[in-house]
């Protein structure tokens, strides 16, 4: 391994060494139309191949031969220009283009910020060209939505081949699959760090939808940028970033359930020193209150009869969040593309109203975090030398996890305590001093330290070689406050990952061939020390247990996508890798019933995809899109929530699981296929239809006896494996006021039966699910003002999630957003 470092690295400096020596220069800039930045307008330079496009704040960069050039500046709704300078060799140069709108493609545009958001822009956009790069990836574009009453997860969850888990309302506890990969195989980034390094008050759970830019899902092999411990996808949230102009925009909704959400960013930038500030801030909180009537609400008399379905309100539910984010730095100065460093801070309340299924209600648990995140980015392409490209991001995290559970009685799901018969007396029923177990007063302080690093370098034209680091270090200490010494009695424990990979990516056959190959090597060490009072000879003292771990291995991957024929591309990619159990998976976390298990193994998966995307096709006014991905993974040692076994219950009332923990299931393979199809019309109307369908199924077929396994070709329980969305726009053009906008919204989501635990009893049948949602906004004339309404689960359908948890009903929600601009 060691002797192909060495080769690779003497190869790199080999490339550029012949590659400095050429003579060529750097044209940058940025594309503008009157007061807005223009993307996907094609810069070419004229007589050769060599092109780019505009990225989202109107930003260039081209690599040219020194010389006399001309550049090219085009794009169907803009008039062309071109531009001739005379380049040194090695010499930056700096060219700013403003286009103006071409009267005969669209003789009616007024080009100003507010209506340059409706222009439909036909070159090829960050999202087109992420999703013909050959990964299995989707990119979800937030503009639309962050003007609804939408969180981040319900956007997700209409995505092709996502399912998020989610244990009831806002602020519950949510875990993703992606197309029956789930856990620790699924990576979750916030531009392109790990999302729990800012803990349980920063996620996707509160993060606003107008902090965000786009959503990558990847399902397989990951790219450079995302390279980590992870095979079965990632879901990479990318935060609004332009700070070409000074603006800010606040938003604030209110409805069902009192709930209450708000949000804020703002945008500041000095032009001549390239100084910038990116701020944003927001405020969540809701009652939870909903009404439950499924079969997973109960209540139990003193006589101990089960009542079954229950109707009865949630209670013990409540959440809040706050939190901020604020950068400030240099964009597009001589010694750094991107410079920032920031800072994170979040905190939040949440009420545990039951434990991993509904069977028993809690009162008085709850938990509040707090995390302080320190960020640091840095983006320079031409680092050091031309073609060499240098990105780093780092985060510090200290993060603190407060638990408490002290009330000694049981409830009902009526909010009242149970009964039970004593000496011929109704008495309340007593637990075990907490309402999961003995009391407990806890908390957990984790410090993280997360560090990626790229250095990519352009060989030659298109074809490009990278190497990368992760570094993530935790080092986390559990006390128990009941604990009068719980300082000496605490458990600490230690997590410390090292990946280093190399990708080489290609473009060839003109262009028309992308391929990237990856290899990784990685490390993982943890350790835990337990300290327990021992007596011995009526001494006490105390004896320190330490557990350690370690586990190496190497990784490789690849995809493929071909440009067969304008619009239409193959995309493919194979993985063969492992992933290591997580920090809470090994140690737990008791703020969500996870119990630890230090004996978690690495998860070995070998993945497969294979796929196409068409389009977007033009006929006339309309415009359609297709993507299909057909997909097949084995899992070796598979890491999962631990499923209960119908042969221990001994009947359907003895099934009140509380807490779980992650175990080693053993060999898997899902097999299955997911499809898009998007269709638009005079860019008014905008329809999708996407589905998923996989077999995941267990595939070891002996037990650790040697004995025949029972569960062999058995559903993986707990895991819908069918899922279907559809979605409906319609704009409305000078409605009330001229120069006004109503988008109206429809949305249906279909969710197939499955079961919960194995053996697959009737009881444990989650029923098929089908939800409707309306929604409809309205964009006064200024641009600047957008009011929405919402309805969610119009027909108050009966839906279920994570171990048949029971999710909201019927909600209505109303929303106000501003947009300012022009200011300071």
């Amino acid at each position: 391994m060691t002797k192909k470092y060495i080769y690779y690295i003497a190869l790199l400096l080999v490339t550029f060494s012949i590659y400095s020596q050429e003579k060529k220069a750097t044209i940058y800039g940025k594309v503008t139309a009157e007061n807005s930045v223009l993307e996907g307008i094609v810069v070419t330079v004229k007589g050769t191949s060599i092109t780019t496009e505009t990225k989202s704040d109107g930003s260039f960069t081209i690599v040219v031969p020194a010389g006399r050039t001309t550049i090219t500046f085009q794009h169907p709704q803009y008039l062309t220009q071109t531009k001739t300078i005379e380049l040194k060799p090695n010499v930056s140069n700096q060219i700013n283009i403003k286009l103006k709108p071409n009267q005969l493609v669209n003789p009616k545009i007024d080009v100003d910020i507010e209506t340059l958001n409706d222009v439909k822009i036909l070159g090829k956009s960050k999202k087109k060209k992420i999703e013909t790069t050959g990964f299995a990836v989707n990119v979800i574009e937030t503009k639309e939505a962050s003007l609804r009453n939408l969180t981040t997860n319900e956007l997700l969850d209409r995505s092709v081949g996502v399912r998020v888990r989610q244990n009831g309302g806002i602020g519950s506890n949510v875990e993703y699959n992606l197309n029956g990969m789930s856990g620790s195989t699924i990576g979750l980034f916030l531009d392109g760090i790990e999302l729990s390094t800012y803990g349980q008050s920063f996620n996707l759970n509160n993060i606003p939808l107008a902090m965000i830019e786009r959503i990558e899902v990847y399902k397989g092999v990951l790219p450079s940028h995302l390279t980590g411990d992870y095979v079965g996808g990632a879901i990479n949230v990318v935060l609004k970033k332009d700070v070409s102009q000074n603006s800010a925009t606040a938003a604030v909704s209110y409805g069902s359930f009192n709930t209450v959400q708000a949000d804020l960013g703002v945008t500041l930038r000095d032009k001549k020193s390239g100084l910038s500030f990116r701020g944003s801030g927001f405020y969540t909180y809701s009652d939870n209150n909903f009404e439950t009537w499924g079969r997973s609400t109960t209540y139990v008399n003193h006589l101990q009869q089960i009542i079954r379905p229950y109707r009865a309100k949630r209670f013990n539910n409540t959440y809040k969040s706050i939190g901020t984010r604020i950068e400030a730095g240099f964009t597009n100065t001589k010694w750094a593309d991107q410079f920032f460093i920031g800072y994170n801070g979040s905190s939040n309340y949440k009420e545990i109203p039951h434990g991993i299924t509904m069977s028993v209600p809690y009162v008085g648990r709850f938990n509040e975090t707090e995390a302080h995140v320190f960020l640091l980015n840095y983006a320079k392409k031409d680092f050091l030398a031309k073609g060499l490209a240098l990105t780093v991001n780092a985060v510090r995290s200290n993060r603190s996890t407060y638990l408490q559970d002290t009330i000694g009685y049981a409830y009902n799901w009526d909010g009242n305590v149970r009964e039970v018969i004593e000496f011929g007396e109704r008495v309340p029923l007593k637990t075990m001093g907490g309402q999961q177990g003995p009391k407990t007063i806890t908390n957990t302080d984790r410090k993280i330290t997360n560090a990626r690093s790229n250095l990519g370098y352009l060989i030659a034209d298109e074809h490009r070689i990278s190497l990368n680091h992760k570094y993530e270090a935790t080092d986390r200490t559990d006390f128990d406050l009941l604990i009068p010494a719980y300082n000496d009695l605490a458990t600490k424990g230690t997590l410390v990952k090292n990946i280093l990979s190399m990708n080489y990516e290609a473009q060839t056959f003109d262009k028309k061939l992308r391929t990237n190959i990856l290899g990784k090597y990685t490390t993982n060490s943890s350790n835990q020390t337990r300290s327990e009072i021992v007596s011995t000879n009526g001494v006490n003292s105390i004896v320190k247990k330490d557990t350690l771990t370690y586990n190496s291995n190497f990784g490789y991957g690849a995809t493929l996508s071909y440009n067969v024929k304008p619009k239409l591309f193959i995309i493919a990619s194979t993985e063969n890798s492992y992933i290591m159990p997580s920090e809470s998976q090994l140690f737990g976390a008791p703020e969500i019933n996870i119990l630890p298990n230090l004996e978690l193994e690495p998860e070995k998966n070998i993945n497969y995809n294979l796929g196409f995307r068409w389009g977007a096709l033009d006929v006339g006014n309309h415009n359609i899109s297709l993507y299909a991905n057909a997909f097949w993974r084995n899992g070796y040692k598979k890491i999962t929530q631990q499923v209960v076994d119908v042969s221990q219950i001994q009947e359907e009332s003895d099934a009140d699981i509380q807490t779980t923990k992650y175990v080693n299931l053993g060999q898997t393979q899902a097999r299955g296929f997911e499809a898009e199809i998007t269709y638009s019309y005079n860019s008014k109307l905008n329809a999708s239809l996407n589905f998923s369908k996989f077999n995941n199924v267990f595939k070891q077929e002996l037990d650790e006896s040697g004995a025949s396994h029972s569960f062999y070709g058995q559903q993986v329980p707990n895991e819908p494996f069918l899922s279907a969305n559809a979605n409906l726009q319609y704009r409305f053009n000078d409605v009330f006021q001229k120069k006004s906008i109503v988008n109206a919204y429809y949305n249906v989501g279909y969710v197939g039966e499955y079961y919960i635990v194995w053996g697959q009893p009737d009881w444990s049948l989650t029923p098929s699910q089908l939800t409707h949602d309306l929604g409809v906004n309205y964009r006064f004339p200024s641009g600047k003002l957008v009011a929405s309404l919402d309805i969610k689960n119009v027909t108050n359908a009966e839906i279920y999630d994570n171990f048949a948890i029971q999710k909201p009903g019927r909600g209505i929600y109303f929303k106000l957003n501003y947009i300012f601009t022009k200011f300071l």
